[in-house]
C-alpha cells in the first residue's frame, strides 16, 4: 500500500492536507481493513485508498475544480464517526406539505429506522448499506459506476464508508408513491461523513425519489463526501430530486452517477436554496445504451457567501439517445454559482439529439457566476446544441409592476419565478413544484 506513516500528503494535485485530519484518515483506513465484510469490498477499499493517497485532495489547479477550493473544508480536524443522541433528532425542517411518500432517514449516513416509515410493499428492497452484501444487485452493481469516473472523491467515499442505503425496485414494480430520503447533518463536534448509496430499477419498474438535506440546530462545521449510483435497467423510469435546504455550517461534496439500460428514463431535478455554505455536485449520466432518455434540469438561488457548483457529464454511447439539460443560476449578495456541464457523443451514437442550456440571474453587484457549457461531438449524424446567457436583474421590469401596485417583495419573487419557469414547470411532481416555488419566494426575503 506505500507508506502511510507521513503525516501530510504532497503532489500536483492534492492540496497540503493538515496533520490532523490526515492522520485520522489512515487509521481510519486501517480499521476498516480489520471489518468483517467479503474479501471483494475490502480489496475496492485498499484499491481505492491507495488513489487517494496517490492523488490527495483535488486543488484549484486541476482544471475540473477550477472554481471549488476545497483548501479551508479539508484543513480542518474532524470527527469521523461521531455518536448523535437520536432522541434529540428532529427532521420536520424537511416536511413537504401534503406529500405522501414512503420516508428514509439518514443521520450522518447512518439509515436509522426509529425515523423512518416504508410501508410493506412487495418488489422494494431498503437495506442499510453494510447489510446489503448478500444482493446480488449490490453484487453486480456496487463501485462499478461512479469509481470508474475520474473523481478522487469517490475513492475516498469508497475506502472509508460506512454508512449509507441500499435501494432496488424489482421488475415490472411500479413503488406506489415515492420514497422521500432525508439527509440529516447533527452532532456536538465538526464531523466529516462518508455516504454511500446504491440505487438499482430493474426493468420495467418505476420510482421517484426525493432527497432533502437538512441540518439539526446548533450543529457545528460538518462536511459531507457522499456517492449514490444510480442503475436504471431498460425500461425503468426514474424521477429523481435534489431539495438542498441544510444551514449553513453544512458542507457537501457530491458525486451521483446514473448508469442507464435500453428504452430507459431518468430525470433528475437539482435544487439548491439559501443555506448550506458549500455545495458542489457531481451529476454523471451515461446512457449506454439505444433508445435511452435523459432529462437534467436544477434550480440554484444563493445568498450571503454562500458557494454552489453544479458540474455535469452527459455522455452518449449509443445511437438514438437524447438528453435535455437545463440549469437556471440566481446568485445574491456576495454569493458565487458555477455551472460546468460536457456533452460527449461517442463515434457510435449516432442519431443523438442532445440539448444544453445554463441561463443565469445576477442580483446585486457583488454577485457572481462561472459557466462552462461543453459540447464534445464525435459523430455526424446529431443534433445538438448549447448555450448560455447572463444578465442582472431586470430594474425596468421591477418598475413597471411597482408601479402597478404590486410590492417591491412580491414584484421580485414574481421576476424571479418567471425567470425561473422554463424549469420549474417541467417538474413532475406538483407538490415538490409548489414547495421549491415556495423556498424560493422565502430565499428572496431581504432580512
Amino acid at each position: 500500500m506505500g507508506n502511510l506513516s507521513s503525516g501530510l500528503t504532497k503532489n500536483n494535485m492534492s492540496t497540503l492536507v493538515a496533520d490532523s485530519l490526515y492522520q485520522q484518515l489512515v487509521p481510519a483506513f486501517h480499521d476498516l481493513e480489520k471489518v468483517q465484510e467479503p474479501a471483494n469490498l475490502t480489496t475496492l477499499r485498499r484499491e481505492a485508498f491507495d488513489r487517494f493517497q496517490q492523488e490527495g485532495f483535488p486543488t484549484v489547479k486541476n482544471e475540473e475544480w477550477k472554481y471549488t477550493n476545497l483548501h479551508a473544508l479539508v484543513n480542518t480536524d474532524y470527527v469521523l464517526n461521531t455518536d448523535v443522541n437520536v432522541d434529540q433528532v428532529d427532521t420536520r425542517k424537511a416536511d413537504i406539505k401534503d406529500l405522501d411518500a414512503h420516508r428514509i432517514v439518514l443521520i450522518n449516513g447512518q439509515y436509522v429506522l426509529a425515523f423512518s416509515s416504508l410501508e410493506d410493499e412487495i418488489g422494494l428492497t431498503v437495506k442499510p448499506i453494510e447489510e446489503a452484501h448478500t444482493e446480488e444487485n449490490f453484487r453486480l452493481h456496487y463501485a462499478q459506476h461512479a469509481d470508474k469516473s475520474d473523481n478522487i472523491l469517490v475513492q475516498l467515499n469508497t475506502a472509508l464508508q460506512t454508512a449509507g442505503v441500499y435501494l432496488s425496485v424489482a421488475k415490472n414494480k411500479v413503488v406506489s408513491k415515492p420514497i422521500h430520503i432525508v439527509h440529516v447533518a447533527a452532532g456536538t463536534q465538526e464531523f466529516f461523513a462518508q455516504t454511500r448509496n446504491l440505487i438499482v430499477v430493474e426493468p420495467n419498474a418505476e420510482v421517484e425519489i426525493i432527497e432533502s438535506f437538512i441540518t439539526l440546530d446548533g450543529t457545528p462545521k460538518n462536511l459531507h463526501n457522499k456517492v449514490s449510483e444510480i442503475v436504471v435497467q431498460e425500461n425503468g423510469k426514474v424521477q429523481h430530486y435534489y431539495l438542498q435546504v441544510a444551514e449553513s455550517s453544512s458542507n457537501y461534496i457530491q458525486h451521483t452517477e446514473i448508469y442507464q439500460e435500453k428504452h430507459s428514463l431518468y430525470n433528475n431535478y437539482n435544487c439548491n436554496l439559501p443555506g448550506a455554505s458549500f455545495v458542489r455536485n457531481n451529476i454523471n449520466v451515461r446512457l449506454d445504451a439505444e433508445e435511452v432518455e435523459s432529462h437534467l434540469y436544477g434550480i440554484n438561488l444563493t445568498s450571503g457567501r454562500q458557494f454552489v457548483d453544479n458540474h455535469t457529464i452527459v455522455d452518449h454511447l449509443k445511437p438514438h439517445c437524447e438528453s435535455y439539460e437545463w440549469y437556471k443560476n440566481i446568485p445574491q449578495d456576495e454569493s458565487t454559482a458555477v455551472f460546468n456541464g460536457k456533452i460527449f457523443v461517442r463515434e457510435d451514437a449516432q442519431k443523438t439529439n442532445a440539448f444544453q442550456q445554463n441561463n443565469n440571474m445576477l442580483i446585486g453587484d457583488k454577485s457572481t457566476v462561472y459557466t462552462k457549457p461543453q459540447l464534445e461531438i464525435f459523430a455526424d449524424d446529431v443534433k445538438c446544441s448549447h448555450g448560455c446567457t447572463m444578465g442582472q436583474f431586470d430594474d425596468e421590469a421591477l418598475f413597471y409592476l411597482r408601479a402597478r401596485g404590486i410590492g417591491e417583495e412580491s414584484a421580485r419573487v414574481l421576476l424571479v419565478h418567471a425567470f425561473a419557469f422554463d424549469v420549474t414547470s417541467r417538474f413532475s411532481n406538483e407538490i415538490v413544484r409548489g414547495y421549491v416555488e415556495e423556498l424560493v419566494a422565502k430565499g428572496l426575503e431581504k432580512s
